[in-house]
């Protein structure tokens, strides 16, 4: 989806696809089918945009096979879908049933991180609409915070291959005229935390085309106040690539046993949720919800917030709540101003199969149904900035 902001610049909208579980090309074209398309139809619109999930394999098969790469442009114009952005932090995997720790690998000291998200960048440029020259991918954020933390060289290396992504990206601009930027995913538990966290790194590789991506949940979990955020960021130079508009899990009053039950029911065994409390002393966490929720891992006299990414439309019933008025902030932030700060916005609730049984889509029917109406709001915020849809 496109709108023009007021300073009359495009600001794209996209749902991101690794929601849908594919690991093979075959897999990718099945949800363009089964699940893009019917979202683009119940939207009404002639043309949506996905971020889209390319696996490792499914890219590679891409990279080797220029005829099947071709293809899968001209499908997407088929079925009015239009790619601008990748989702490039999962490398394969991401619909296993147990995910948590592996989506951290390989990280950014493995030379398969650089070679894998090259090839991403390759696809993008081939993959941008016609009228479009600018392209980002999402990265994880340097790496998981261990063994990262404790080896002393990982810094430099993950900096150099950030340096050498960068060279890249320069090199392909000029053979392609196809501009793709790279944004590191905050997220907690990593290296990268923060946005704050993401300052030293992106100043030490120092290239425009490196830079964050923000992704609301993520800033909701740790606690961070947009406003400072978004200036500590525009002070230091470090472009925002792309934000993923998502919602975190908030818990008010975790010392109560209904809370804490409530609370139980979104920890499971697919994904990692971490889990944050903020005090006087600064932010305390636990890897996962069922740490926070079983033992006493957490104080429990300040609210509580767990990398859930919960439905937009739909926040968790009364005891809980969503971080939605965080993603609000943040996108009146980055698109409320004369100038945009981005130009890429991707909705990016991955965890639909992963709520609590009674909350989650039996059908695709039921699934396409819920990312649109995800999408729908996301659009009425927009317009509510005075962005203006465009067909």
């Amino acid at each position: 989806m496109r709108f023009r902001h007021p300073d009359g610049s495009v600001v794209h909208l996209a749902y991101c696809t690794n929601v849908h579980p594919a690991e093979t090309l075959e897999g990718v074209r099945a949800q363009l089918r089964d699940h893009c398309e019917p979202v683009r139809k119940r939207l009404g619109r002639d043309r949506i945009g996905i971020g889209l999930w390319l696996a490792k394999d499914a890219a590679r098969a891409l990279i080797n096979d220029p005829a099947a790469l071709r293809s899968l442009r001209g499908e997407l114009e088929r079925r009015g879908l239009e790619v601008v952005t990748l989702n490039g932090f999962p490398y394969e995997g991401f619909g296993a049933q147990e995910v948590k720790y592996r989506v951290y690998s390989p990280d950014w000291t493995d030379p398969e991180r650089l070679a894998h998200t090259t090839d991403l960048a390759r696809l993008l440029a081939a993959l941008l609409p016609d009228d479009v020259t600018e392209g980002t991918i999402s990265t994880l954020p340097i790496a998981w915070r261990t063994p990262f933390d404790d080896d002393p060289t990982a810094g430099s290396t993950a900096r150099k291959a950030l340096t050498v992504l960068a060279q890249r990206l320069d090199a392909l601009a000029e053979l392609t005229g196809k501009s793709i930027g790279i944004g590191l995913e905050p997220e907690p538990g990593c290296t990268v935390e923060t946005t704050a966290d993401a300052i030293a790194p992106l100043s030490a590789v120092g290239h425009e085309r490196i830079g964050i991506c923000v992704d609301t949940c993520h800033l909701a979990t740790s606690f961070e106040d947009p406003e400072t955020a978004l200036d500590a960021l525009r002070t230091a130079g470090i472009r925002v690539a792309k934000a993923q508009l998502s919602a975190a899990l908030h818990a008010e009053h975790p010392h109560l046993p209904e809370v804490r039950a409530a609370l139980g029911a979104f920890a499971e065994p697919r994904f990692l949720h971490q889990t944050r409390a903020s005090t006087a002393e600064g932010l305390v966490g636990t890897d996962d919800l069922d740490e926070a929720v079983s033992g006493g891992a957490l104080p429990d006299s300040t609210p509580w917030r767990s990398h859930f990414h919960v439905p937009l439309h739909a926040p968790p019933a009364p005891p809980l709540s969503s971080t939605l008025p965080v993603l609000q902030s943040v996108l009146t932030r980055l698109v409320g101003g004369a100038v945009p700060l981005t130009r890429h916005l991707e909705v990016e609730t991955y965890t639909w199969q992963a709520l609590p049984a009674e909350q989650r889509p039996r059908t695709r029917t039921q699934l396409a149904d819920g990312i649109a109406a995800e999408l729908t709001l996301a659009r009425d915020l927009l317009v509510d900035l005075g962005l203006k849809e465009l067909p």
